[in-house]
């Protein structure tokens, strides 16, 4: 996909695309190839290029991720906190969340644990809201998913997100990964798209796109499914080498067709899009 409009910046890690007052609009982290700070904004296509919407607030976060609850919108991403002597030396992050009835009009309204990524939320059919968490250094693994519900926005605490119950068994000892989106199916459990992670010798990074479907009453989640990796993309730069094998799932679109468009993140350097079969198809069977 291609960006324009952000000078020599890179732009990866995008959701889909969203509607927003008529407009379809997709969000991106921005961000210098030999820095970590971050900005996201919001970008809109003009003749097969996407360009940075006129007028839209822009975030200093990464990672950005949207959610339509109860008809409003969620959006969010990660703050990263910076030493004070050291500019490149991160201390610390956390998850930050803004609603709104479109994108003008986002204000923020809850703020996640310390240290935690992959916070996501989806409307249930009992009126309720799901949320997926990634607790880090859990027992003796790097990070879990966990589970726990909620009654209404207002109730997204820390102390509740911490409360999560964890699926202990969804990934090795040596793996990691999180919840990018989740999706509703028609038997009433959740489609969740996600990454699951592994480190190499000298902290190289694999990170694959993957899915599962996971039951919020019987707390019971399916096998997880990779469904892409680096080689169905295009050759293209990283940020860094031990970043090359990295693809992050921003988002999916299905489609009637039976196939879905997955918009991710490549190399911690571009944005692109992959059209794959349907991975929620099989769990709705």
């Amino acid at each position: 996909m291609i960006f324009t409009g952000v000078g020599t910046r890179d732009v990866y890690n995008i959701t889909a695309p969203f509607m927003d007052n008529g407009e379809w609009v997709i969000a991106g982290r921005v961000e210098d190839r030999d820095k970590e700070a971050s900005e996201v904004m919001f970008f809109v296509e003009r003749g097969g290029k996407w360009v940075p919407r006129e007028g839209a607030p822009v975030f200093e976060l990464q990672d950005p991720f949207f959610a339509f609850i109860g008809g409003e919108l969620v959006f969010g991403g990660v703050q990263v906190y910076f030493d004070e002597e050291d500019v490149h030396f991160v201390t610390g992050w956390s998850t930050i969340f803004y609603r709104g009835s479109s994108i003008a009009e986002l204000k923020p309204f809850a703020k996640g644990p310390m240290t935690m990524k992959d916070i996501r939320m989806v409307d249930l059919k009992n009126g309720r809201i799901g949320v997926f968490t990634r607790p880090m250094m859990v027992d003796d693994a790097r990070a879990m998913i966990g589970y726990v519900e909620i009654g209404s926005l207002d109730e997204l605490t820390e102390d509740k997100i911490d409360s999560a119950q964890l699926l202990r068994h969804q990934f090795l000892p040596d793996e990691w990964g999180g919840a990018n989106e989740a999706h509703m199916l028609a038997d009433g459990r959740i489609g969740v798209l996600g990454h699951i992670a592994r480190m190499e010798n000298n902290n190289i990074r694999h990170y694959y796109p993957m899915t599962f479907a996971y039951d919020p009453v019987e707390h019971r989640y399916s096998p997880i499914k990779l469904i892409a990796s680096r080689r169905m993309f295009p050759d293209g730069p990283a940020k860094r080498p031990d970043l090359e094998d990295v693809i992050f799932s921003g988002g999916l679109v299905r489609h009637n067709d039976g196939t879905a468009s997955m918009y991710v993140g490549v190399s911690d350097a571009e944005a692109h899009l992959i059209r794959i079969p349907d991975p929620f198809l099989e769990y709705e069977r």
